[in-house]
């Protein structure tokens, strides 16, 4: 077996039959035999989003292409970033402000990289990667065939794509590319930046000033995966109906919320997991992080076991005391 344990940041130490790391695209196409052979097969990208139950009984495959790329731009008011699907995400937007593109910054300090962005349609502070991204290059499993795959095809949603759902496995992705503004406009209305800001008498906050606003909020809610182990956010924020978010409104009329449209509202889960009693709290070796309901830790030696049950017994709680069914956002092999 080799060993996955540098590979998510849970920090368990589970193996797999082979695990694949191309670099280039010349490694990439030379592996597709390979690939097309492998069953069962694990696409993974830095495991920022992985939690590991048991060793992998198959081939897992990590594309590690680099590269930043800035295209030709489309005109005045908007340019590209082709990047490999091996980046670090939060390179790429640091990367993005200081060549003056901006729509990245309130995705600053996300953890994973670029391939898994355009999977995860990963999000905070009112931004998602589909607001940016623009397409996708990847290669057919079953055909070995290199595609362009359109933003609009991947059928976008709250941390969803088709690559999680019917195209799940089907797909390489090696390259994805940004579609970045040259002016600036700022995204305050989430999270505390805005707040945070104002404290600071900022009035005309710079896209370095924002991201430099949401990593210092990131770090002082999430822990740091070298100390702790951890996936960031383990639940999806549930989207309700109307009715439902006003029959729970009346009993809390204090509970954050975040209109989606006219007939449905998002909770967040952590304020759910918080009023459970679960914050701060452990089971066995797996914890719920103090300063952030919504982050499951590995408090030292914790099993993927450990932490499944962690997930569950909060699950059932948040259910019973709300009626809601929260989801994990990371994926659980």
């Amino acid at each position: 077996m080799v060993s996955l344990l540098r590979h998510n940041t849970f920090g368990i130490d589970h193996g797999c039959r082979q695990l694949l790391e191309p670099a280039s695209m010349e490694e990439l196409r030379a592996m597709m035999p390979v690939i097309q052979q492998a069953s069962p097969l694990l696409i993974i990208g830095a495991g920022s989003n992985l939690l590991l139950t048991q060793d992998f009984p198959g081939t897992v495959l990590h594309v590690n292409i680099k590269g930043i790329e800035m295209c030709e731009c489309e005109d005045e008011d908007y340019c590209c970033l082709r990047c490999g699907a091996g980046e670090v995400f939060d390179e790429v937007v640091e990367y993005a402000i200081s060549h003056q593109l901006y729509g990245m910054e309130n995705l600053s300090l996300i953890p994973g990289e670029v391939g898994a962005s355009a999977v995860q349609n990963i999000g905070a502070y009112g931004k998602e990667a589909k607001d940016v991204i623009k397409s996708i290059e990847a290669i057919d499993i079953a055909s070995g065939q290199e595609v362009m795959i359109e933003n609009e095809e991947c059928h976008y949603g709250y941390r969803y794509s088709r690559f999680k759902d019917e195209w799940r496995g089907q797909y390489v992705i090696h390259h994805v590319t940004f579609r970045l503004s040259r002016h600036f406009t700022p995204s305050l209305e989430y999270g505390n930046i805005r707040g945070v800001l104002a404290e600071q008498g900022n009035t005309k906050p710079t896209a370095a000033d924002v991201r430099r606003v949401v990593i210092d909020i990131r770090r002082a809610k999430l822990p740091d995966p070298e100390v702790e182990g951890n996936a960031g956010s383990f639940f999806m924020n549930p989207i309700v109906s109307r009715e439902k978010f006003e029959e729970l409104l009346a009993q809390y009329p204090s509970m954050p919320h975040y209109k989606i449209d006219a007939e449905h509202e998002k909770i967040p889960a952590g304020w759910m997991i918080e009023q459970c009693g679960w914050k701060g709290k452990s089971l066995g070796r797996a914890g719920v992080h103090a300063n952030q309901a919504l982050v499951l830790v590995n408090r030292g030696g914790a099993t993927g076991q450990e932490v499944v049950n962690l997930c569950n017994a909060i699950r059932a709680d948040v259910l019973s005391r709300f009626g809601i069914e929260i989801k994990p956002e990371v994926n659980i092999v």
